[in-house]
């Protein structure tokens, strides 16, 4: 469609996973689309945020396995970190898949517009002194890294993850504000370069939103692996010293370091686009929707990090494709947060489903069931000498509700996680399905198999 002003089906504000999983899904449904994005289409998740620092920790990973390769009787030397090396690597991959999305776009024949967008009416948004009009409009702008008051960003001693991304050297030493998953995760990988680290949270476990067993398992963790964490302990004030950064916390305790990397969340991407000014019912900077995605404005939408809930690129992702088929008039099924899997890719890994067993409790009371199956008995954990656990939680009498793995790679578990508590399966149900041996996912199987009265290996 050449003529901008003759509206479009869908105009997009923001070509992040939200966005584009917007445009992809509604070309498909034969819909006409602009995608508005003020930087590369991707967004944080590819450029700045998910693959990064997955790629960062797989290049941690193959340190410490070079590391302690004697213990498997392979004879290797760990002679130190490349960083220019480890930054081509990771951004051979953005870059690989920047091209793929850049084909899908241009693929699906939708106009993609490259600059800062600006909602000017309830149904425009312009762009470069352009107007686009559509019959419905999607806010997709996404989260930026957070600060606290008072704390200066400068980008050399004081940095976000954004920063910590394009290091081009292995600091020796780095105090990370902020115990949650981009906090931990750095830690870990850092650790695996070889710095020294200490994690200071205000909170009084690490990954505080995990399960209190699991955070438990992670701090265990990191202490055997030697990296220092504060829990409990809010952040007073940073001053530089000669050499780098003096950290405050409560109590007066001081921490020296080369830097301090600030992760103490992120922030929605809301202000000064016209949001505002147009009417948008926001809340703290996030803006607003129903179930099915809706503002308060007619035919406008939001998904992904600017809708109160999980900052996580597969919730936008789904969003989109949600925003989409429901413009498309395909009525789909409302998305449970709860059934969105959570993963921390720390060494251990931390990951997770629908309720802890504390939420479980306050949902259903105390006949709620728990059984915990420790990796130990798993052969092929054995193998990859990992430890950690799957936990899982019933509902009294019920289905699953909520499981808890903690351990090397159980990032790859939780896509059957995902199935038995999205199909709100029992454990016999799961304990007659039958797990590849040697395999960690028969991990899953023995915990339901004990939940089921059926224990061959666990204890309670």
């Amino acid at each position: 469609m050449s003529d901008p002003n003759a509206g479009y089906d869908v105009v997009i504000l923001g070509g992040g996973s939200g966005g584009y999983a917007t445009a992809l899904r509604a070309a498909e449904l034969d819909l006409s689309v602009v995608l508005i994005e003020k930087d590369k289409v991707g967004g944080t998740c590819l450029h700045r945020g998910c693959i990064p620092t997955k790629a960062l920790l797989h290049a941690g990973e193959v340190a410490d396995a070079t590391r302690e390769a004697e213990q498997f009787g392979v004879q290797a030397t760990f002679n130190g970190i490349d960083m220019k090396a480890v930054n081509s690597y990771k951004d051979g991959v953005i870059s690989r898949l920047y091209k793929g999305l850049q084909g899908l776009i241009k693929s699906r024949k939708i106009t993609y517009v490259e600059g800062a967008g600006r909602l000017v009416a309830p149904n425009a948004v312009e762009v470069n002194g352009q107007r686009y009009v559509g019959r419905n409009i999607v806010l997709a702008t996404g989260s930026y890294s957070k600060s606290l008051p008072g704390l200066e960003i400068d980008g050399e001693r004081v940095i976000t993850s954004e920063h910590a991304l394009t290091l081009d050297h292995v600091p020796a030493s780095a105090v990370i504000l902020g115990g949650g998953v981009i906090g931990c995760e750095f830690a870990s990988a850092w650790k695996s370069f070889g710095v020294d680290v200490t994690i200071v949270e205000a909170l009084p476990r690490l990954v505080a939103a995990e399960d209190e067993q699991s955070s438990k398992a992670l701090e265990r963790a990191f202490r055997k692996r030697g990296i220092a964490f504060k829990v409990g302990k809010p952040f007073e004030k940073v001053e530089k010293t000669d050499s780098g950064i003096k950290v405050t916390i409560q109590g007066g305790e001081t921490i020296e370091a080369e830097l301090l990397l600030v992760a103490v969340g992120r922030g929605p991407v809301t202000a000064n686009i016209g949001y505002e000014e147009q009417g948008v019912r926001m809340d703290r900077g996030f803006v607003l929707t129903d179930e099915r995605l809706r503002t308060n404005l007619p035919n406008v939408y939001a998904v992904g990090d600017i809708v109160p809930g999980l900052q996580l690129a597969h919730r936008g992702f789904q969003q989109g494709i949600f925003v989409a088929e429901e413009i498309a008039g395909q009525n789909p099924p409302v998305i449970d947060e709860s059934g969105i899997p959570r993963v921390t890719y720390t060494e251990p890994e931390v990951a997770s489903m629908g309720l802890s067993e504390a939420k479980a409790r306050e949902k259903y009371g105390d006949k709620v069931e728990t059984v915990t199956y420790d990796l130990a008995g798993n052969g092929k954990s054995q193998i990859l000498k990992t430890a950690g656990f799957v936990k899982l939680v019933r509902a009294p009498e019920g289905p699953v509700v909520g499981l808890h793995l903690v351990g090397s790679r159980v990032s790859e578990l939780i896509g059957e996680a995902q199935l038995i508590y999205n199909w709100e399966a029992f454990p016999a149900e799961v304990a007659q399905l039958i797990h590849s041996h040697p395999s960690q996912s028969e991990a899953l199987g023995e915990a339901h198999l004990a939940l089921a009265g059926k224990p061959l290996h666990v204890h309670g």
